[in-house]
């Protein structure tokens, strides 16, 4: 073989390599834009959120007496892990709250009782006021001192005074028309809870 027949024997072998290279790349680069949209599919995209989708709250990580706040429909949803004292310290507030059985109030009829839950130590509740729509403060101690000293736990709204309880009830005398509102909900497990989806529609309470 001629030294110019050698020479085109090699660079017919380098070509071959550098398409043989670059068509691997172009592979890999498709699969991963394949599948990028299949593995986003799994979740709701923000669009479906904002629209209303379920979303999930890990709570496994939730201590007694913490709260964790969950996007739902742009809306931040509180779910509230109450101790045994803060769930007996309801039923006395009774005769000072506006709607204390949550006859004119919204949740779902599932949680129309005295904790306004499925489960009794987990209240899971819009944090909006019913007032004209701020973000109230979540203020669990007896006794804080931005509500008062009579203040026996619960939520206090900044803007314009209104309180609720630790099952978001509303007191009297306050702006607030009604208690806060709850959301469809159910668990998906003893520590996942699915918001946004009633237990008819997915899952068990």
């Amino acid at each position: 073989m001629s030294t110019e027949e050698q020479n085109n024997v090699s660079v017919n072998l380098q070509r071959r390599k550098i398409l043989t290279g670059a068509t691997g790349v172009v592979g890999a680069a498709g699969a991963t834009f394949l599948a990028v949209p299949f593995v986003s599919s799994w979740q709701p995209s923000e669009k479906a959120k904002a629209a209303g989708a379920p979303v999930n709250a890990d709570i496994s990580q939730l201590q007694l007496g913490q709260m964790l706040t969950v996007a739902w429909r742009g809306k931040p949803v509180w779910v509230v892990r109450r101790t045994s004292d803060m769930l007996g310290g309801l039923a006395p507030l009774d005769g000072q709250l506006r709607d204390p059985a949550s006859l004119e109030s919204i949740q779902p009829k599932y949680c129309q009782n005295p904790t306004r839950a499925i489960k009794d130590e987990y209240l899971v509740v819009v944090g909006i006021c019913t007032h004209l729509g701020c973000a109230p403060l979540y203020r669990p101690a007896i006794g804080s001192p931005d509500v008062g000293a009579d203040w026996q736990g619960g939520f206090f709204c900044p803007c314009h005074g209104s309180r609720f309880d630790l099952a978001g009830r509303v007191f009297q005398s306050v702006p607030a028309p009604t208690n806060l509102v709850i959301p469809p909900h159910h668990f998906l497990t003893d520590y996942l809870i699915r918001i946004g989806e009633g237990p008819a529609e997915g899952g068990v309470a």
